[in-house]
């Protein structure tokens, strides 16, 4: 027997996180926030900026430096929804792992 309490097994079983699942679900949470920005703008139409030139989420066009192809359109809601799920379960597998080394290593100590 390890000596464990049924408490501590239960501790460490609930402590611990599924890395594959926090990357799925930060994955699609990404690319749904990306995919209904990018058509909420698309939906409402350019806006007149400061130069009195007609433009289309300037902000939101600043994620085409980052995701290649991205722009404010359609498509390119569907090509940020990729790219923010790829990022997003990127970093959340990556965030349950290190949580997961955090929470072993103490459980030594």
């Amino acid at each position: 027997m390890s000596g464990k309490t049924e408490e501590e097994k239960l501790l460490q079983a609930v402590a611990l996180l599924n890395a594959k699942v926090l990357g799925l679900i930060l994955g699609i949470i990404f690319g749904l926030v990306i995919f209904i920005a990018t058509n909420w703008l698309v939906l409402k139409g350019p806006q007149p900026g400061l130069s009195g030139q007609y433009v289309m989420g300037p902000h939101l066009q600043l994620l085409g430096q980052f995701f290649i192809g991205y722009k404010v359109s359609f498509l390119g809601s569907i090509i940020g929804f990729i790219y923010g799920f790829a990022a997003g379960t990127i970093s959340g597998a990556l965030m349950g792992w290190i949580y997961n080394r955090i929470v072993l290593l103490r459980q030594r100590y």
